[in-house]
């Protein structure tokens, strides 16, 4: 229930006083792949191997991995800040912290499921087409949700000591996005630099989810096993740091 109640306030929070309120969680994403689709489909003249073409196409492609790394880049870029901007809930002994990066991820799946949504509305406007594997897009995202809370909880505790964590992520997102199958398809790479991309945890999510919400594929199912059981883990260890960590936030802030 505080969960719920927080990440509602949070969604709301962001849009108040603006006069489109939470019609900016479509607007934003609609304009944001307009540019990438002129910079790199009119601009650079991209084009993705195996479709027919057309810009269209390349389009639909794009979003798919600009709302998987946008979903992850919200997460990293917010988390060193969870718990330090809250250090009026840290003195307060029955408030529950490790509820923050709950409500984190929460926040940043309801942004990328309005993102989703502008997605199939220009997929059937632009190609008249929508996958019947589209429903298993949230398989495949729910692995890169549990490695989120794993990297909340892991960096919130980190940058109340290592305020420096704040200032790296976001580079480390732009990093991902440019270094992930998000913009580039990574077989049409040298071979010699193809291993740089596929250690981007973001990579194989977004190759999946293009799988299912575009190509009309099923996805890797045993890659999507070990991914979760690897996601599992990390966040496992994010929460023991945070546990471990949170004896002396209340004396370093």
């Amino acid at each position: 229930s505080l969960i719920l109640q927080m990440t509602q306030r949070d969604i709301l929070g962001r849009y108040r006083g603006a006069s489109f309120g939470l019609l900016w969680s479509l607007i934003s994403p609609f304009f944001m792949l307009l540019i990438y689709t002129v910079a790199f489909g009119y601009l650079l003249k991209s084009r993705w191997p195996g479709t027919s073409g057309n810009i269209a196409d390349f389009a639909m492609l794009l979003s798919v991995g600009l709302i998987v790394h946008g979903f992850f880049a919200e997460c990293l870029t917010r988390a060193p800040q969870l718990v330090v901007s809250n250090s009026n809930l840290v003195k307060r002994i029955v408030f529950p912290l490790e509820v923050l990066p709950w409500t984190m991820v929460l926040s940043a799946l309801f942004h990328a499921f309005a993102n989703f949504l502008v997605y199939v509305v220009l997929n059937l406007a632009l190609r008249g087409e929508m996958v019947p594997t589209l429903p298993l897009l949230p398989l495949v995202v729910l692995p890169l949700a549990i490695a989120a809370l794993g990297v909340g909880w892991l960096l919130s505790s980190l940058s109340v000591y290592l305020r420096d964590i704040g200032q790296v992520t976001g580079l480390l997102s732009t990093a991902m996005l440019f270094l992930s199958s998000a913009i580039v398809p990574v077989d049409t790479l040298p071979e010699h630099y193809q291993w740089v991309f596929r250690l981007n945890p973001l990579t194989f999510i977004i190759d999946q989810a293009r799988e299912v919400a575009f190509w009309g594929r099923m996805p890797d199912w045993s890659g999507l096993g070990l991914y979760t059981i690897g996601a599992i883990m990390f966040a496992c260890l994010g929460y023991a740091v945070f546990q471990k960590m949170r004896r002396g936030f209340a004396d370093v802030l």
